[in-house]
């Protein structure tokens, strides 16, 4: 391994995910080392695999999201380790967590869209405040009068929600149940709208095909439209309990 021990190469890659500030993928960790010393992809996921192992009997565990690999804290031990910051993470409304909803499975969407489906205006709050959390960027723009902004997803919020593309957002059935009783007028407008086709892309290609939509108003028509296969049926439950482990 030009010099460099499997043991070597399994502690070099843990200490390299333990002081990152963010998650590294496989090519970022090969481009570390010296060229006579760079380990094959096949060999760092080998690494991988081991580390992974490794943390079974502790409280950290490493897991791929988008943006790469990285280590965290499990679920198990949140109510300990949050009780080291005073300040509680924020509790978002129903109507952030529904907008967030929708752009996630039916991007790339603009806020009059959203608007259509939940029957009341998105007030600009809170597109700022998805927008501050780097959840949610502009992608381009619809070319009809006004050209409202197209928002999509980022991959800053598939590493948020442990998250490695849009296809692995959980199933849409957890919102029927939660809207059995209450809105139920807003769930059946959802079921009617397309499922976005950026949910069988990867990160970077769904990045590039909402910006080609953006640009051709003919597909864009298309695409709210036409008649997609179910890839997936609803997050906001998910979404809504994920943001209620954070706040405990």
């Amino acid at each position: 391994m030009n010099g460099l021990s499997l043991q070597q190469l399994i502690r070099i890659v843990e200490a390299l995910l333990l002081a990152a500030k963010g998650p590294l993928t496989l090519q970022q960790l090969a481009a570390i080392f010296d060229e006579y010393q760079r380990p094959e992809l096949a060999k760092l996921r080998e690494v991988l695999v081991v580390l992974q192992q490794e943390t079974a009997s502790t409280s950290q565990e490493l897991v791929e999201v988008a943006g790469g690999f990285r280590y965290q804290i499990k679920a198990d031990y949140a109510p300990w380790v949050s009780r080291l910051w005073d300040e509680k993470p924020p509790r978002y409304s129903r109507a952030l967590l529904e907008t967030l909803s929708l752009i996630a499975y039916r991007q790339p969407v603009t806020r009059g869209e959203i608007e259509d489906v939940r029957g009341v205006s998105v007030g600009s709050q809170i597109i700022r405040t998805l927008e501050d959390r780097e959840w949610i960027r502009v992608v381009g723009h619809r070319e009809v009068p006004g050209r409202p902004a197209l928002y999509a997803t980022t991959r800053h919020f598939l590493d948020y929600f442990n998250l490695k593309s849009l296809n692995d957002l959980p199933p849409l059935e957890a919102l029927r149940e939660l809207a059995e009783n209450e809105q139920q007028e807003w769930q059946d407008d959802l079921d009617q709208i397309p499922l976005s086709p950026l949910l069988d892309l990867t990160e970077d290609e769904a990045e590039d095909e909402a910006q080609d939509q953006a640009a051709d108003p003919e597909s864009l028509g298309d695409l709210l439209d036409k008649s997609l296969p179910d890839v997936k049926e609803l997050t906001f439950a998910d979404l809504a309990q994920r943001f209620e482990s954070d706040g405990e």
